[in-house]
C-alpha cells in the first residue's frame, strides 16, 4: 500500500480532508502531519550511522515510518507555533530556529517525491521572479514598480494610464489590537501621492490597473489544468480585488476554457518554477487580452471544487502523489 505524508497545520481547510478522501478512494494511506504541533506534541526520530538510517514520526495520528513514505505533499508549515507563549525570550527563540532547523531539514532528507519541495516553493513565490518568467515566455504582465522610494511613486503614476492600484507581495495582514484585516488590492488616487513617507517603513508594489472582463483563477496540477473564471466587476466591493467579496462570489465561479497559446505557456511556466502544483491569479480584459498578475504555489482550491463539477482538484493531487499521472520529478 502506497503511504502519503501530508505536510500541513492543525487549522488548516478543507483541502487537505478532499485530497485525503481521494487518497483513500485509491486505495492509498495517508499520514497528516500537523507541523505547528513540532516540537510540542509532534515526534520526530532520526537515527543514523555508517549503515543505517530510521525516521519516524509520532502523533496523535499514530505513527509512522518516513522511510516507508512513498510521497509528500508539502502544503503549509508553521513549525513551533504551540510552543508556550509563557516560555522565556531568551529559550524560546532558540527552541523555535532550531525546530524549524529540524523541521525543514528532516523534508530536505526525505528520498520520496514531494510536491512540492520546501526550497522550490520559497523560490517559486517570488512574485519578481514569476513576472520576469512570465515576461520571458511571452505572457502579458501589468507595468509594475516594486520600491520603497516614494519619488519613484510618483513618477511612475503618470505612466498608468488606466489607474494604478498597490498592493503587497505577501498575504499581508494588519491587526489592530482587536482583530486581524487583510490589505486588499487598492486603487490609488492622485492625491494619495501627496503622503508616501510610509514607503520608507515598509516597501510596497505597483502596478498598472487592469481593466477586467472576468478574473480567472488557473489551478494547475501536473500537466492538468482547471480555470475557473469569476465576474468580479459584478460586485462593487469586488472591482478592485475579488477578495473582497470572496463569499459573495463564491458559487459564481464558471469554467473558463483558456486559449491553446495561453494554456501552454503556463504549463512552461510551471516547468521553469519546477511545480506540479500552482494557482494562477490572471486577468480577461475586455479587449480579450490574458494578462498574468502571480502564481501562488500553495493557493487553495476547495472553493472551486465544492461548488462545481468541472474542479476536481483533490483527484489530480491524488494523482500525482500515486505517480498515476504526469509530474515533475527532476527537482524533487
Amino acid at each position: 500500500m502506497k503511504k502519503i505524508l501530508i505536510i500541513t497545520k492543525s487549522d488548516d481547510n478543507e483541502c487537505v480532508g478532499m485530497v485525503e478522501e481521494s487518497l483513500k478512494a485509491r486505495g492509498a494511506e495517508s499520514f497528516r502531519c500537523n507541523s505547528d504541533e513540532f516540537p510540542t506534541e509532534l515526534r520526530v526520530s532520526l537515527m543514523e550511522d555508517s549503515t543505517t538510517r530510521k525516521l519516524r514520526m509520532i502523533s496523535s495520528a499514530g505513527e509512522v515510518d518516513l522511510d516507508e513514505v512513498t510521497a509528500v505533499w508539502y502544503r503549509r508549515l508553521h513549525v513551533a507555533a504551540k510552543l508556550p507563549a509563557t516560555m522565556h525570550p531568551e529559550f524560546h527563540s532558540p527552541s523555535v530556529l532550531e525546530s524549524q532547523t529540524v523541521f525543514y531539514g528532516l523534508l530536505g532528507s526525505l528520498k520520496t517525491f514531494i510536491m512540492d519541495p520546501y526550497m522550490t516553493v520559497r523560490k517559486a513565490g517570488n512574485k519578481q521572479l514569476q513576472l520576469m518568467v512570465a515576461r520571458e515566455l511571452g505572457l502579458e504582465i501589468p507595468r509594475t514598480l516594486i520600491t520603497n522610494n516614494p519619488d519613484a511613486v510618483r513618477e511612475f503614476f503618470p505612466l498608468c494610464t488606466n489607474g494604478m492600484i498597490t498592493k503587497m507581495m505577501s498575504s499581508f495582514i494588519v491587526n489592530d489590537g482587536k482583530k486581524d484585516s487583510v490589505v486588499y488590492t487598492t486603487l490609488l488616487k492622485e492625491s494619495d501621492l501627496q503622503d508616501m513617507d510610509g514607503l520608507l517603513l515598509c516597501p510596497m508594489t505597483f502596478q498598472e490597473n487592469i481593466s477586467k472582463k472576468v478574473e480567472l483563477r488557473i489551478t494547475i496540477v501536473g500537466n492538468r489544468v482547471f480555470s475557473a473564471a469569476i465576474d468580479s466587476q459584478a460586485s462593487k466591493d469586488a472591482k478592485n480585488d475579488w477578495r473582497r467579496d470572496g463569499l459573495g462570489l463564491i458559487t459564481q465561479w464558471e469554467n473558463h476554457p483558456l486559449p491553446p497559446e495561453i494554456e501552454t505557456k503556463l504549463l512552461v511556466l510551471m516547468d521553469r518554477l519546477h511545480l506540479n502544483y500552482g494557482a494562477i491569479d490572471m486577468i480577461l480584459t475586455p479587449d480579450n487580452r490574458y494578462v498574468f498578475l502571480e502564481i501562488n504555489p500553495g493557493g487553495e482550491f476547495f472553493w472551486l471544487q465544492i461548488n462545481s463539477p468541472h474542479f476536481p482538484i483533490s483527484n489530480a493531487i491524488a494523482d500525482v502523489l500515486l505517480g498515476e499521472s504526469f509530474r515533475r520529478e527532476l527537482y524533487s
